[in-house]
């Protein structure tokens, strides 16, 4: 039995849901099932009733649900007496556009987190890391400023992307049937830019440059319709609203990530700050980004394989 577990069960219980509860947690449905079984098969006892529509707490469960709870606060504290962070500085964070939802939660039990209000784009955040302005960021960072700046990166969460279309169809489409965008202000789009290059040269999509911020928002919709092709989306748009004449189409062969990293200095001499970094991330899975089917930039210090895009090697569909 693993605290980590004992935390997917509180989340499951809170949200009676499996699906809302891997979005909270940022891990995969299927991985999330199969910790709450381990823990169930530890425990001996069945935790949930589940069919196609609800999950409900067991008897077991709604009585053991207030005592987990209590253990992980007890936990959380144990934690902070072995650090010695009662009366620490507070860890500065700053973000680029998402951060978890839970943040705060997260780092409750370790130190006091001070969340930066200046958002800047993931390249500026990571200086900011480095030159000792902020503690920790979350920005998607290619691994050569790993090395240069002598930082660290550790996996907070992945963001498969999809396409926006034209037309009513919502099926799947092939990566290299998709357009990605060149964003012109490439001091705001730096990241974005990197990204949707390697992805074009990787796996046959189309580039289109456009004007200074028309990679995201009403511009993006616009060079949608004018495009009248699958249009891949910003991950900053990613949980924007989709228009009603436009249409989200899942990506595949090969299905593209976006990263969020959680970057901290290489030696990080602070125990509270290291401690941070590991409560952030300790629950987080990989498992999506191992899947054969999914594409991560080859400046990505996630991707951990070569990918060889099957779109690459397959007829272009006449209709994406």
């Amino acid at each position: 039995m693993e605290l980590r577990q004992l935390r997917y069960f509180v989340a499951v219980a809170e949200e009676l849901s499996y699906a809302r509860a891997a979005e909270r947690l940022r891990i995969a449905g299927p991985s999330l099932s199969q910790q709450i079984k381990a823990l169930e098969r530890d425990l001996g006892t069945r935790l949930f009733d589940r069919d196609r529509r609800t999950v409900t707490l067991t008897p077991a469960g709604t009585l053991l649900l207030p005592r987990t709870k209590e253990l992980l606060d007890q936990a959380d504290d144990l934690r902070r007496t072995a650090l010695g962070l009662s009366g620490s500085e507070p860890v500065r964070l700053g973000y680029v556009n998402w951060r978890p939802p839970d943040l705060e939660q997260r780092a409750a039990g370790v130190a006091r987190l001070l969340v930066d209000a200046w958002v800047l784009p993931s390249h500026a955040q990571a200086a900011r890391v480095a030159d000792g302005g902020l503690d920790l960021a979350i920005c998607w960072v290619p691994a050569t400023t790993l090395g240069d700046d002598q930082l660290e990166a550790r996996l907070l969460a992945a963001d498969r992307l999809f396409a926006i279309s034209t037309g009513t169809d919502p099926g799947p489409v092939a990566a290299r049937d998709t357009t990605v965008l060149i964003d012109a202000d490439e001091t705001s789009w730096s990241s974005w830019n990197r990204w949707a290059a390697a992805m074009a040269r990787e796996t046959g999509a189309a580039v289109v440059p456009v004007a200074e911020g028309g990679s995201t928002g009403e511009a993006f919709f616009h060079h949608v319709r004018r495009l009248r092709r699958p249009v891949v989306n910003n991950p900053k748009s990613q949980t924007a609203p989709v228009p009603p004449d436009l249409v989200a189409r899942q990506i595949h062969r090969p299905a593209p990530y976006w990263t969020w990293s959680l970057v901290s200095r290489r030696g990080e001499p602070r125990p509270v700050v290291r401690a941070v970094a590991e409560a952030l991330t300790r629950s987080v899975d990989r498992m999506c980004l191992d899947d054969p089917n999914a594409w991560l930039s080859p400046e990505d210090p996630h991707r951990t394989r070569i990918v060889h895009p099957r779109a690459a090697t397959e007829p272009r569909s006449g209709t994406p």
